[in-house]
C-alpha cells in the first residue's frame, strides 16, 4: 500500500506519520544499529566452477566426470593387449531455484532520513538472499540428497562398516568435549575409506559443537590462526585435516521430529531454537557438492503507484550433490 503523507496547517507536511518515523533525524540517531548476519560459507565449501555459464532460470549444466579406467595385468611378450572406449559419465545440475527482493523507498521519506536508505536496504537485500540461498542448499545437499550409503548412519565405513554417524532415531549423545573429538575422527576416517584426497576437506560445526571442542587439548593445540575473517566464512582453523567452519545454518531437528533448515522456527510443530536436541555435523570437499548462481538481474525504476523509487533483484541458481561420496553426514544430540 503507497505511503499517504498527511499534510497539517496550511500545506506543510506532518514530519512524523506513523509509517515514516522510524528514520526521521529528529526522533532516532544517525547512527543506524548494525545488524549481524549468519555466516555464509558456500564458495569456500562448493564447487562453483560452473559460475557465470547460466543464462536462465531452467538452464540446465552438464557436468562431466572421469570414468573409471580399467588396470589390467601384462605378462610380457605376447600378451594381447585389449583397449577399452571409456564411458563418459554426466550428471545434470539444473538452475531451476530463484530468490528476489524488491525494496522500495519514497521520495519524502528518502529527503527527511539523514541517511542513504537505498543503499541500506540493498545492501541488507544483498547479505539475506546469500543466507538464504546457503540455508536451502546446505538442506538439500545434507539432507535431501544426502552423503553416500556408506558416508552415514550406524555403520559407516565403505571398508569397515565401523563407524557410528548417527541416525534419526539414535543420534549419536554428544554431550562432552571428547565425544566431539571422537565423532571427528569417525567423519575423517570414513573420508579416507573413500580414498577422498586430503587436500581441501571441509568441516561444518553448530556453535554448540565448536564450544565443546574448543575444551579439548588437542583441539586448542591444532587450531591456527589465519587471515581469513571468521566474520566472512565461519572459518575457525583447521583440525585433523578439516578446515573447520562454524554456522547456524546446519538442518536441525526438535527431538523425535524431521530435520529441517536451519532457519526454521519449527520441526513438526515443536520448537527447534535449542538445537542441542538434535543437529548435523558434516564433512566433505569441494569435489562434493556443486553451485551455480547468476543476479541475472538487478534494476532501479520508478514507483508507479506512490513518488520514489524501487530497486529489485533476482538471483538464479542450481545446486546438486556431484559426488557423494566425498559427503559425510551426521547427526548428534538426543533421541528423544
Amino acid at each position: 500500500m503507497a505511503a499517504v503523507f498527511p499534510v497539517v496547517g496550511s500545506g506543510s507536511f506532518d514530519t512524523n506519520p506513523s509509517y515514516s518515523g522510524g528514520f526521521i533525524p529528529q526522533l532516532w540517531s544517525n547512527k543506524l544499529n548494525a545488524k549481524f548476519y549468519a555466516n555464509t560459507m558456500m564458495t569456500e565449501i562448493a564447487n562453483t566452477d560452473w559460475e557465470g555459464e547460466i543464462k536462465n532460470q531452467g538452464d540446465t549444466i552438464r557436468i562431466r566426470t572421469a570414468p573409471s579406467i580399467t588396470i589390467n595385468d601384462y605378462a610380457g611378450a605376447g600378451t594381447t593387449l585389449t583397449s577399452e572406449v571409456p564411458t563418459p559419465i554426466y550428471l545434470d545440475m539444473q538452475i531451476n531455484k530463484g530468490k528476489y527482493f524488491s525494496v522500495q523507498v519514497n521520495d519524502v521519506l528518502a529527503h527527511q532520513a539523514d541517511m542513504d536508505l537505498m543503499n541500506m536496504f540493498t545492501d541488507d537485500a544483498a547479505k539475506q538472499l546469500k543466507i538464504n540461498i546457503e540455508n536451502e542448499c546446505f538442506f538439500n545437499w545434507f539432507v535431501t540428497e544426502g552423503a553416500h550409503a556408506d558416508n552415514a548412519g550406524g555403520t559407516a565405513g565403505a571398508l569397515s562398516g565401523e563407524y557410528n554417524l548417527g541416525t534419526d532415531v539414535a543420534p549419536i549423545d554428544q554431550a562432552t568435549p571428547k565425544n566431539v573429538l571422537d565423532t571427528i575422527l569417525r567423519m575423517s576416517a570414513a573420508l579416507d575409506e573413500q580414498n577422498v584426497p586430503e587436500d581441501g576437506r571441509w568441516l561444518i560445526l553448530s556453535p554448540f559443537d565448536r564450544q565443546l571442542l574448543m575444551q579439548t587439548d588437542i583441539a586448542q593445540a591444532y587450531f591456527t590462526g589465519d587471515a581469513s575473517s571468521t566474520i566472512r566464512t565461519g572459518k575457525i582453523g583447521m583440525l585433523d585435516r578439516f578446515e573447520v567452519y562454524v554456522s547456524n545454518l546446519l538442518p536441525k531437528g526438535a527431538a523425535g521430529k524431521a530435520l529441517v533448515p536451519g532457519l526454521a522456527a519449527t520441526s513438526g510443530g515443536a520448537s527447534v531454537a535449542n538445537d542441542k536436541n538434535r543437529r548435523m555435523m558434516v564433512a566433505g570437499t569441494k569435489a562434493s557438492c556443486a553451485f551455480a548462481s547468476q543476479i541475472s538481474k538487478t534494476e532501479p525504476l520508478r514507483n508507479q503507484t506512490d513518488f520514489g523509487d524501487i530497486v529489485r533483484g533476482l538471483a538464479v541458481y542450481g545446486r546438486k550433490v556431484i559426488k557423494p561420496e566425498a559427503l559425510i553426514t551426521t547427526i548428534v544430540g538426543a533421541a528423544s
